[in-house]
């Protein structure tokens, strides 16, 4: 396929496409952190991203947004550019995978229903206390049991999460700075390192590696991270599609610290062209540090092909990712339905919405 690359085992991608019956989870919270003005371009204004994950949620499972008046937008002015969410809802459209929305913390509450791992939104990591329940968060995640599901598509929405991610990657001793995504055209990483040294000074494990992979987490990491790790680990037998970016790295990283001999030959992380190709970051290096068997598939959704100026925004850098779109646009592809098919939905879906 045209539209996909494949950075590292391509038999990975092969034992997909042999496996039906899929699911789709999208772990959605919240945090403090994503108000931090510059942080996040997850909603029109800082304030703003306290609704985006919950609008994201009733986006891809009932179609439309009820928790507030409008979609969820980003703060570029010189055009509405629509949340991923609907790019994932006209994955979902074709494909009719089963979908569940695990809630992490909403601070705006979805009007759906939704599987509740933890209560509260992830607190602004420059406390360094932004997860203090991140180990029952996890335990609560290994209770779920999706087995009767041939693998697991695993998204999330989670708005400053790459800043989260960059926080519990530098206290794993990761080299991650000037390497993390990001939602907005220009990656704010001065920013983002300033508010996660914070973070790390004020739970005092600056430049020390905690004494529990959790303690991390704790200090400047999100609720989706310990929740997606506990998912996995719960699900030792299937093979999973991490559907994000740099996000799913710091997942990742955690496994590898519970569990130094894990198999990551059926763990793919799957994310957009945006992200894989994006000149301000390096997912492909952060990947590598962690585990050589880690396999990056990057999906190119060809949008300026549309004459949806919306959408045409997306090769420009703007937006990149999010709630799951290019793990989904991956799963489609595997499942045989077509980028054109696919794009033609996804247009109709901003047009609805718009």
């Amino acid at each position: 396929m045209k539209e996909l690359k494949i950075f590292g085992l391509k038999k990975q991608v092969n034992k997909f496409k042999t496996m039906k019956n899929p699911i789709f989870l999208c772990v959605m919270g919240t945090t403090e952190t994503s108000k931090i003005p510059g942080i996040s371009a997850a909603g029109s204004t800082p304030e703003n991203t306290k609704y985006t994950p919950s609008a994201d949620a009733e986006i891809i499972t009932i179609g439309h947004v009820e928790c507030t008046e409008n979609i969820p937008q980003s703060p570029f002015k010189e055009e509405k550019l629509p949340t991923p969410a609907l790019i994932t809802k006209a994955c979902l459209n074709i494909t009719k995978n089963p979908v569940k929305i695990i809630d992490v913390g909403f601070e705006i509450k979805p009007h759906i229903k939704t599987i509740t791992l933890n209560k509260n939104p992830t607190k602004d990591i420059q406390t360094g206390k932004a997860v203090e329940n991140a180990e029952k968060i996890f335990n609560k995640a290994k209770k779920l049991n999706f087995q009767d599901n041939d693998y697991l598509i695993i998204g999330e929405s989670i708005p400053g999460g790459t800043t989260t991610a960059l926080g519990v990657l530098k206290s794993l001793g990761y080299d991650a700075e000037y390497k993390v995504s990001g939602s907005a055209l220009e990656n704010p990483h001065e920013l983002k390192i300033k508010v996660v040294n914070k973070g790390l000074k004020n739970a005092g494990i600056l430049n020390k590696k905690p004494k529990s992979p959790f303690d991390g987490i704790k200090a400047v990491g999100d609720a989706m991270i310990p929740a997606v790790a506990g998912i996995i680990l719960k699900h030792k037998n299937k093979p999973i599609i991490l559907a994000g970016g740099t996000q799913m790295t710091a997942v990742c990283a955690l496994i590898k610290e519970l569990e130094p001999k894990f198999d990551f030959t059926r763990i793919i992380i799957a994310t957009t062209s945006y992200v894989a190709g994006d000149q301000s970051a390096n997912i492909i290096d952060i990947a590598k540090q962690i585990d050589k068997n880690i396999t990056i598939c990057s999906v190119n959704p060809e949008f300026e092909k549309t004459d949806n100026t919306a959408l045409n925004y997306y090769p420009k850098g703007h937006v990149k990712e999010g709630v799951g779109a290019g793990g989904m646009l991956f799963a489609s592809l595997i499942q045989g339905y077509t980028m054109e098919k696919l794009r033609e939905e996804i247009v109709k879906e901003v047009i609805k919405n718009n």
